[in-house]
């Protein structure tokens, strides 16, 4: 059977329309494709960009992703023993903070273990590169692999994160149950990701007016790529709100959930646990 397109596009928040009911389309950005070539697009995104990722998220966020996702491990407070599951994490930002947080870099000594998929093998080349340039050796794997049929037994981890990737998976709701599946019972998950509109509208505006016009010049200019970047604009406009999304990790079994916004709700850190 051929993909039927949608006769009117989604609300940007409602997660749940993000296909129609015979789970034959999905939303690529603002077009409609078949669901099952949803993740070859996204996969030649970040390809496309991988050698430049770091640099344009410096560029595009004027140097904060580094803050918010320092906040992440923060709010993960790393321990040594402490296994990570680094979803999304092939360029190792979250990995290398969470081993410095551990106590495993700078010869500290440290016995934590994190484990890093991605589901694009590019964006784990450009990882492991980095990670050979700091000089970082064991306490790591690299997988890669699917969000939404991650390959570990269940109760595996102590933690979950996953930073500004949920937002590109087919199915929201099959990765958020696979994230609780393979977290042990008190294990905690966290997700750092764009919200699709700030809590002031006049900055909503000027925000929404940047992303438009600046993002995907910036990414033809350094990466030689706008496609990639318009694309990237427009998932986290389709991505739900904080509260719909907070919904949706409760109904995958997560409780004492919660969410921080940060820089005026341009992303927030999702919270819960495994009870």
């Amino acid at each position: 059977m051929t993909a039927q397109t949608p006769t009117h596009p989604p609300l940007p928040n409602d997660p749940e329309q993000t296909a129609d009911p015979a789970g034959k389309t999905a939303w690529f950005g603002n077009q409609p494709v078949a669901e099952a070539d949803k993740a070859r697009r996204v996969h030649d995104v970040f390809k496309s960009v991988a050698g430049r990722y770091d640099l344009m998220n410096d560029v595009m966020s004027g140097g904060l992703h580094r803050l918010w996702k320092s906040s992440l491990i923060d709010s993960l407070n790393p321990r040594a023993g402490m296994h990570l599951l680094d979803v999304a994490g092939g360029t190792g930002d979250i990995a290398f903070r969470f081993l410095k947080g551990a106590g495993d870099l700078k010869g500290a000594g440290g016995q934590g273990h994190v484990t890093i998929l991605d589901i694009n093998d590019a964006m784990l080349g450009v990882g492991r590169q980095r990670a050979e340039k700091l000089g970082i050796k064991g306490r790591m794997d690299w997988l890669c692999g699917d969000a939404q049929h991650l390959p570990l037994p269940d109760q595996t981890v102590d933690a979950y994160t996953i930073a500004f990737g949920i937002r590109n998976v087919t199915r929201i709701d099959e990765a958020l149950s696979e994230a609780y599946r393979v977290l042990k019972y008190g294990g905690h998950f966290l997700c750092l990701e764009f919200c699709p509109h700030l809590a002031l509208p006049l900055l909503d505006r000027l925000y929404a007016r940047y992303s438009d016009a600046m993002i995907p010049r910036f990414g033809q200019w350094l990466a030689d790529d706008a496609p990639s970047y318009r694309y990237l604009v427009e998932s986290i406009r389709r991505f739900p709100d904080p509260l719909t999304f907070e919904a949706m990790c409760g109904r995958a079994g997560f409780s004492k959930l919660s969410h921080r916004l940060l820089s005026g709700g341009v992303c927030a850190i999702h919270s819960g646990w495994k009870l």
